[in-house]
């Protein structure tokens, strides 16, 4: 039953700001409350991934491509998603279950519930960046509603506690408990409310929300498990946030619980198999195809990693090594989304890539990060970070505007300009009614200059390229690194070593895979010519050799405060094709310069793209565009613009002039067409691929 606790005084949501306002220099960014590493970098005696990111307390951030979208998230798309939860019920929701105001539940589903606790975690990372009374106040505000909603056993799923909704198949709210596993979200929902509250504790000192999400885990553990209720989530995410809560308390049953969830999927003596599209067909150990919800899958394999290092089970560790080569040999679209199929947010068949009918969901993006980070973790091979990098810069940022209030759900790389795909509209949305990509984003962007460093007893990683620094300590020994960089749009990077002695270590650069010739680790995607620019290297100014360890130039030294290395990546454009199976793209090319893939845009070309050829020998070349959508580096040329002749069976061809944007930053001024892979010869099917 319900218990009321009577009437609450409602916070205010803090104003948002606007667009343009001070935008900082220096933001510290929290990366091991995300990734689900030692937030203070320790591991004890516990088993661990072999290599740690720099813990996000140490990590500072002051560059010109991050650092604007940073302060967006934090000043204005955090208070946007509180304010949308808040007008939606997604807020009050909680008020209701826990007996603070009455009223019936709203929303359309029950994992409404997700999106507050998403919010939460990206606002717990934004206190951590800069101090905010006002947000500090709401989070608090909200916490209580978050505890009155809990019921006295642990429970917490306020479309459960409240009871409506009978009649949509997903909410599933006035079942008994635990009842549709396979539909429901009760476990999806915990999982991400488990982030959250570690996030919050770690960033404030609070355990208001971690207390919660304790009595709620302990229940589960109740619950679920051997000789009880042997069913696993439909939707996978509480793996991942069961392990959170083993980091944050040492609690071994919180592992145990994540790990059982995970090797109860394709065991039908505990439960009725859900089947491929809840990646349910088969163990886990087993598979070796990326199938179904491509979201869902790809928290499955973040989950695995996290149990598979903490663990030691290296059953895990191989069978992520088969389900990655499979993604990014035959299903990874060349902006690091995944999930071909609108139809069940899906994976497709092996070389599936459409383009205008993409869907390469936002979320989808953001666990595809997630889980190449792991990878890294656990390997030390830069091949999964080049896969990160290209997510990050292309498939994650294109999902938010430049103004942190518009979103992208699916991310297509082609638009006629007509297709309503982003649920229900050609361009980007202010919410959804099923908005796990706003506030996905909201606590994702905070995390990725967390991703930059990484260390392994004296050894040190710079594995992205973000002006700022960091602080470590190598097993005992402090050390700061700088570094000075314009990356993406300059390929010239500075990092300085500051130790506080002469010390002995390893310094590995990553040197990025497409800077070596290869767009990803694999025969997916491959740069026309094969011709190579020199990488340069240097040591306080001297010729260093580039050596390579798994994608890194290991430099082996005694360093001494102030040594610099500097790394010069060459930056020209690069032409892009596919294997031949991926049959949306044959005869087509697309363009990148350095780790930013670009896109032609109707409103720089004519107002059309789909007429446009541009052939291998067609002049190209990088112009800096400060003023144009946030300052970007844009690619200028020649290209083919074709007509059909008056005869209706052949083209008239005219020469003009060409311009290709960054694909993140495609749809901010105004709505139309919009393609990555572009004709290399005259043809007559002007039809978007």
């Amino acid at each position: 039953m319900v218990r009321h606790r009577g009437p609450v005084t409602r916070t205010e949501i803090p104003a948002i700001p606007r667009p343009g306002g001070s935008t900082g220099g220096t933001v510290l960014l929290a990366l091991a409350l995300m990734a689900g590493v030692p937030a203070n970098g320790e591991t004890g005696s516990r088993g661990d991934y072999p290599i740690r990111p720099v813990p996000f307390t140490a990590v500072t951030v002051a560059d010109g491509f991050w650092s604007p979208r940073l302060e967006t998230n934090r000043t204005v798309t955090v208070r946007y998603d509180f304010q949308k939860c808040e007008r939606t019920g997604r807020v009050s929701n909680f008020s209701k279950a826990g007996g603070l105001e009455t009223g019936d539940f709203e929303g359309l589903f029950g994992f409404n519930d997700s999106d507050v606790y998403k919010v939460v975690e990206g606002a717990s990372y934004a206190l951590s960046l800069q101090p905010d009374a006002e947000l500090e106040h709401y989070v608090d505000d909200l916490a209580v509603k978050i505890a009155a909603a809990q019921e006295d056993d642990g429970y917490l799923y306020t479309a459960g506690t409240i009871g409506a909704l009978a009649e949509d198949p997903i909410c599933c709210v006035s079942r008994p408990r635990w009842a549709d596993l396979k539909s429901g979200h009760e476990l999806y929902n915990l999982g991400h409310f488990y982030e959250a509250a570690v996030a919050h504790f770690q960033a404030t000192g609070k355990r208001t929300l971690l207390d919660v999400a304790l009595r709620s885990a302990d229940l589960l553990t109740t619950v679920f498990g051997p000789g009880r209720n042997m069913g696993v989530p439909g939707h996978q995410e509480v793996e991942i946030g069961l392990v959170k809560l083993y980091r944050a308390t040492g609690e071994r049953k919180y592992l145990d619980l994540a790990r059982f969830f995970l090797d109860q999927r394709g065991n039908p003596a505990g439960h009725e198999l859900y089947g491929a599209y809840n990646q349910d067909h088969e163990p886990v150990i087993e598979q070796t195809e990326a199938v179904g919800h491509a979201v869902r899958a790809a928290y499955m394999y973040s989950g695995m990693a996290d149990v598979g290092a903490l663990a030691g089970d290296q059953a895990y560790v191989d069978a992520l090594g088969r389900l990655w080569d499979n993604v990014v040999g035959r299903k990874l679209y060349l902006t690091g989304g995944i999930g071909a199929r609108h139809e069940g947010e899906a994976f497709g068949d092996d070389y599936e890539l459409p383009n205008r009918t993409a869907y390469a969901e936002t979320c989808a993006a953001i666990a595809n990060a997630m889980w190449n980070h792991r990878l890294f973790l656990l390997h030390g091979d830069a091949r999964y970070l080049d896969v990160l990098e290209r997510v990050i810069y292309n498939g994650v940022l294109s999902g938010v505007s430049l103004d942190g209030e518009h979103f992208f759900y699916p991310n297509p790389l082609a638009s006629d300009g007509r297709y309503a795909f982003n649920q229900g509209a050609t361009g980007r949305k202010g919410w959804f009614d099923c908005s796990c990509c706003p506030t996905n984003l909201v606590r994702f962007l905070p995390s990725i200059a967390g991703y930059v460093y990484a260390q392994r007893e004296r050894d040190l990683f710079v594995n992205l390229f973000v002006a700022g620094s960091a602080e470590m300590d190598l097993e005992g020994r402090p050390v700061r690194v700088r570094q000075e960089t314009r990356y993406p749009w300059d390929g010239r990077v500075a990092i300085t070593l500051e130790p506080e002695r002469a010390e002995e270590l390893t310094l590995h650069v990553r040197i990025p895979g497409w800077a070596r010739g290869r767009p990803v680790p694999s025969d997916l995607y491959r740069y026309v010519d094969d011709h190579e620019e020199p990488i340069v290297l240097a040591v306080n100014g001297e010729p260093h050799e580039v050596e390579l360890v798994k994608g890194f130039a290991a430099i082996r030294r005694t360093w001494e405060k102030g040594d610099t290395v500097e790394l010069t990546l060459p930056m020209r454009v690069r032409r892009v094709v596919s294997h031949d199976k991926v049959q949306a793209n044959a005869g087509r090319v697309a363009l990148e310069r350095g780790p930013v893939v670009y896109c032609a845009e109707g409103v720089d070309n004519g107002g059309k793209v789909f007429n446009l050829v541009l052939p291998d020998d067609a002049p190209l070349e990088a112009q800096a565009r400060d003023g144009l959508l946030g300052g970007v580096t844009v690619i200028e040329g020649r290209a083919l613009g074709l007509s059909p002749a008056e005869d209706g069976r052949s083209v008239v061809t005219k020469e003009r002039d060409f311009v290709a944007v960054p694909y993140y930053a495609w749809a901010h001024r105004g709505e139309g067409e919009m393609a990555v892979w572009l004709p290399r010869r005259v043809q007559l099917d002007f039809r978007v691929p």
